[in-house]
């Protein structure tokens, strides 16, 4: 399904890459980051303006959050329980729970593209939890524009080889989530010394 939905984006161009980010951030299973490398590479060749292959895939991502936020305000906690049946759905519902309630608008900003399985969970569970409308729509709009800007960008830098471009951007990002673990880890070791010493 993920090389025919792909040669579909050259064809139908930026509506398409709208409607893939857009229920990519309803927690439905779409090579949205690969649909963004690729329309990244085809505005390298001229096929698609970068600008506007930005625009599309940064509209449909906010918009596909807002309709997430709003399904989660809706139908508060019983849709989180409708929704997050299955082990690995409950499980991802549950680590969006943890790290909201942990550090809300920083949470919404990083599962926009560091931990972006969880973006969607985060969606719903924002609203269901009653996370502030405002914050929540500026740390998803600025997540979500490093996200277009990070796969995008690399797709049209690298538009001769677009594997090597998501093989490297998984290893950057894969750092970046290392880096922020061991970042919060230390944070974490040192409060726990200050409180015990």
């Amino acid at each position: 399904m993920t090389e025919w939905l792909l040669a579909l984006v050259p064809e139908y161009g930026v509506w398409l890459l709208f409607a893939i980010t857009f229920v990519s951030c309803l927690a439905l299973p779409v090579p949205s980051s690969l649909a963004m490398l690729t329309a990244g590479g085809f505005s390298a060749a001229g096929d698609m303006g970068l600008p506007t292959v930005m625009l599309a895939a940064l509209t449909g991502a906010v918009v596909g959050d807002q309709t997430g936020f709003a399904l989660g305000r809706i139908g508060g906690p019983a849709f989180l329980d409708r929704v997050g049946r299955g082990p690995k759905r409950r499980a991802a519902l549950d680590r969006a729970r943890a790290l909201l309630a942990r550090r809300g608008g920083i949470a919404v900003f990083l599962t926009r593209w560091l931990f972006s399985p969880v973006g969607p969970w985060a969606n719903f569970a924002s609203g269901a939890g009653g996370l502030d409308w405002a914050r929540f729509t500026l740390a998803g709009v600025l997540g979500e524009a490093v996200w277009v800007v990070l796969y995008t960008g690399t797709g049209h830098v690298f538009a001769g080889n677009l594997v090597a471009a998501s093989d490297i951007l998984g290893s950057a990002l894969g750092l970046l989530g290392a880096l922020a673990a061991a970042l919060g880890l230390g944070l974490w070791l040192r409060a726990m010394a200050r409180q015990h010493g």
